[in-house]
């Protein structure tokens, strides 16, 4: 079950925005996100591996069905396709291309489809792709050039186009030099449209090597930290559900603008979320007949006419030394209006002076933009090297958005690492630290607690040596959001029942017993009193001093007349006890059998009153 990766925007905190929204400046980012998977259907990627391990074709399903679940969930209008090549029998539009088999045209995932890629997954699956598409003649050329009507005849805004192909065949023609420079000249035609061709290619006895054909195939390295062809094939589900998670992830600003250094010396910036609060969704919804989705329209009335009201008709006032002051829209506006979206760099500071107590808020992640202003990414590459040798950060005032007021910013230099297989786990750039204002950090004085001995804290500190583990937080799941999911994927693919979901959060007792030992007895016998027991039961009610058995009786409390009248006065009758209250309603002869405590206040108002 692929893990759910949900992210929703919350624009109090500046996290996001939606599509076609502006962003800051004059950028903005509209359209949808598009992935056609092209998989190579020969004999050779349905051989299995050794010690029953599934075969290439079945692992690369598992990752398409992973892909195909996880849009569902955090981008349903994202166009998928899955086509095939190098099989016998053909399907495509217009049945142009031999060997080449349109098992998914480009369209919005959905519970059918994964459905129907299930179908594929298996020994069952194998049996059903030699029955129905079988394995024939490779021409990389024409499944290229099928992808790309795909791509013609979607009449849609597409924002991102990438193709990825899956084989475990360095050399899909065989030495066929016709075949392979017309696959490189439909390679060219697609890259030159915009389309990301990448290539995820998988194990094969021998090795797999690059540099004989896909080289020319696939797509250099571009922006956002893609670094292109990977030259280490894999051989595990993880390795390449990792690696395709990586290339198809969304990398969008949720606010760009420009960065100025000094006069007439900017460059193009995009300000990036790090980490976004994963929620559910919110409920949508449905037309009871229908059963398709309603929208909501708001619409304002004259409270004294009834007539509807247009925009223009409504005004906005504050007021002000008793008189109320209207204003128009652009005023409002105007006022609100600070500067342009942007970032202007006020100086340098040494890194000892950033203190943990300055990060106040959720930090973000800045980026050149080279699409926007050609030069950034060489200035900004110049600026992020220099901070890195001088062990400084950049002291900037941001406006990330309009109508947004400024913020002093720290950009905390970041560099480049790479795996062993030259994955970038950290990319480079700056981390903006959102700095606090003068009137955020305050004196306090904190009430005086009993301190704990050099002992209680030397003991202390072996049990937390001894519970500590190297946290990662991708381990850890919020299980409400994946049972909710879970319920959903059930739901939609007519499953008996969902899959168990494991609670990841809760704490392993019997783990952190066995590591801790007797350490927790010595701390609870240092720091609590002999008789202390957490998990016993409570202690039992005092008995009476004639043995009778019974609680102790705690004396009546009555209150003078004259005080209940004070009370009155004062109207804090009600902060009375209830035994007090019930007391006093006996000195006037009112029934207290039942009533509750507005009741007993109310009954001696009504008695005490004038």
């Amino acid at each position: 079950m692929a893990e759910w990766n949900a992210y929703y925007r919350n624009e109090d905190d500046e996290e996001g925005q939606d599509e076609g929204e502006e962003a800051g400046g004059d950028f903005k980012v509209s359209g949808r996100d598009s992935l056609v998977f092209l998989v190579d259907a020969s004999k050779e990627m349905l051989i299995k591996g050794e010690d029953g391990e599934p075969s290439n074709f079945d692992t690369t399903m598992q990752v398409v069905r992973s892909v195909y679940t996880s849009k569902i969930i955090s981008s349903p209008s994202d166009l998928v396709a899955l086509v095939f090549y190098g099989t016998e029998q053909s399907k495509n539009p217009r049945d142009s291309f031999k060997h080449v088999y349109v098992y998914h045209s480009l369209d919005e995932p959905g519970a059918k489809r994964v459905q129907e890629v299930d179908a594929l997954r298996g020994s069952k699956g194998a049996q059903l792709v030699a029955e129905t598409m079988g394995s024939g003649e490779t021409v990389l050329g024409e499944a290229l050039w099928c992808c790309a009507n795909l791509y013609s005849d979607i009449k849609l805004r597409l924002s991102h186009k990438r193709l990825m192909i899956f084989t475990c065949r360095d050399e899909p023609h065989g030495g066929d030099s016709a075949k392979d420079r017309q696959a490189r000249t439909k390679a060219g035609d697609l890259k030159e449209t915009g389309v990301v061709i990448d290539l995820m290619h998988l194990m094969k006895p021998g090795g797999f090597d690059i540099s004989s054909f896909f080289r020319d195939i696939v797509s250099p390295p571009g922006d956002e930290g893609d670094l292109g062809l990977q030259l280490k094939p894999c051989n595990k589900l993880e390795d390449l559900l990792k690696r395709v998670q990586a290339k198809n992830h969304k990398k969008r600003a949720m606010a760009r603008f420009n960065l100025c250094l000094g006069e007439k010396v900017k460059l193009a910036v995009g300000l990036y979320a790090t980490a976004v609060t994963a929620r559910k969704p919110p409920p949508i919804r449905l037309y009871r007949e229908t059963n398709k989705s309603v929208r909501s329209k708001t619409r304002t009335f004259h409270t004294e006419t009834g007539s509807l009201l247009l925009p223009s008709d409504i005004k906005k006032a504050q007021t002000y030394g008793g008189k109320q002051i209207v204003m128009e829209e652009d005023e409002v506006n105007f006022v609100k209006k600070f500067e342009d979206p942007g970032m202007s760099l006020i100086g340098f500071k040494p890194m000892e002076k950033l203190k943990i107590h300055h990060h106040v808020r959720q930090s973000c992640f800045l980026y050149p933009e080279e699409g926007e202003v050609k030069g950034s990414s060489c200035l900004f590459s110049a600026l992020l090297t220099k901070c890195i040798e001088k062990d400084v950060f950049a002291v900037c005032r941001l406006v990330s958005r309009r109508n947004y007021s400024p913020r002093f910013v720290a950009l905390l230099p970041q560099k480049e690492v790479l795996d062993e297989g030259k994955f970038q786990i950290t990319s480079p750039g700056f981390n903006v630290i959102y700095l606090p204002y003068a009137d955020d950090i305050r004196t306090l004085d904190p009430p005086q607690f009993p301190t704990a001995s050099e002992t209680q804290v030397d003991k202390m500190k072996e049990i937390i040596a001894k519970l500590r583990f190297k946290y990662r937080s991708e381990a850890f799941e919020n299980p409400v959001i994946q049972k909710h999911y879970r319920n959903l994927e059930a739901l939609a693919l007519d499953m008996m029942a969902p899959e168990d979901t494991e609670d990841l959060i809760m704490p392993k007792v019997e783990q952190m017993d066995q590591r801790l030992g007797d350490l927790a007895l010595d701390f609870k016998d240092l720091v609590y009193p002999a008789y202390y027991n957490p998990e016993g039961k409570p202690a039992p009610k005092r008995k009476t001093a004639d043995g009778g058995g019974g609680a102790e009786k705690k004396p009546k409390v009555e209150v003078p007349e004259d005080e209940l009248r004070a009370h009155l006065q004062k109207g804090t009758l009600a902060k009375l006890t209830v035994p007090v209250l019930k007391e006093a309603c006996k000195q006037f002869g009112i029934p207290t059998t039942g009533a509750k405590k507005q009741d007993l206040v109310d009954a001696l108002t009504g008695h005490l009153g004038p």
